[in-house]
């Protein structure tokens, strides 16, 4: 982002490292919370944590799709206001631009790797996603490239949807451990190799377990189905008022 003034560059870049770091904090706040409840308790932790993680990235994607193309724009009039306000006011600007994504990442990223802590494929797969989007930033930032953010997140978001699915089915299963709801033993496929890195992957990515109930895969199939399906619908126009549209 250009703010026409070098000398406050670094206001911005203050913010967004207190926004990062408030998110790597709920997220070792998460994991420490996770590892000192009973079973119980962290069953049902972790199903919660499951479900707002799916609520928040799925209203996340359809604002991104919504607002990606003018999104530049908004950021820069946010920044442009601030500059005006002084320095502590382009830090708060930067810090809530990116706080909000932030910790709705780190909640997402916990609830998913809930389910695949036992294996490194996930770490080194969310290393290399971490590496890849800070790459993009930079060379976004530094305009080497050139990217339709309406077209990227429209695509992207499809991805999210799948990854989101998968994550709501391990809730599901979170609950039914506890007894919450019905169907643990009545299991729609049970993998004897699931302890394979290949079965890990698919589980981390697209929330096909080894071992899955069938009301994990109707929650699953159903929520996919709803979600991609509104997703699909071309994103509706908002009119300009009135007193802006262009004389006839």
């Amino acid at each position: 982002m250009r703010t026409g003034k070098g000398s406050l560059t670094r206001f911005i870049w203050i913010g967004v490292a207190l926004a990062v770091a408030l998110s790597f904090g709920l997220g070792a706040a998460l994991s420490f919370t996770s590892a000192h409840l009973p079973k119980g308790g962290e069953e049902l932790f972790a199903g919660t944590t499951s479900l707002l993680s799916v609520i928040f990235v799925t209203a996340m994607i359809f604002w991104m799709r919504k607002t990606a193309r003018g999104l530049g724009k908004e950021l820069q009039g946010r920044v442009d206001g601030a500059l005006a306000l002084g320095s502590v006011a382009l830090i708060s600007a930067a810090f809530f631009s990116v706080a909000r994504e932030g910790l709705e990442t780190a909640l997402f990223i916990y609830a998913n790797f809930r389910t695949v802590r036992s294996n490194t494929a996930p770490s080194v797969g969310l290393a290399l996603g971490l590496f890849i989007a800070s790459t993009l930033g930079v060379l976004l930032y530094r305009k080497t490239v050139k990217i339709n953010l309406g077209k990227f997140f429209t695509t992207t978001g499809y991805g999210l949807i799948v990854v989101a699915g998968g994550v709501l089915s391990h809730g599901i299963y979170e609950f039914q451990n506890r007894g919450d709801l019905p169907g643990a033993s009545s299991l729609a496929w049970s993998a004897k190799n699931g302890d394979g890195t290949v079965w890990t992957i698919i589980d981390g990515s697209i929330g096909i377990a080894p071992t899955t109930t069938w009301l994990q895969l109707v929650v699953w199939a159903i929520y996919l189905l709803i979600t991609i399906s509104i997703y699909r619908r071309p994103a509706k126009v908002v009119a300009a008022p009135a007193s802006l549209a262009p004389a006839k």
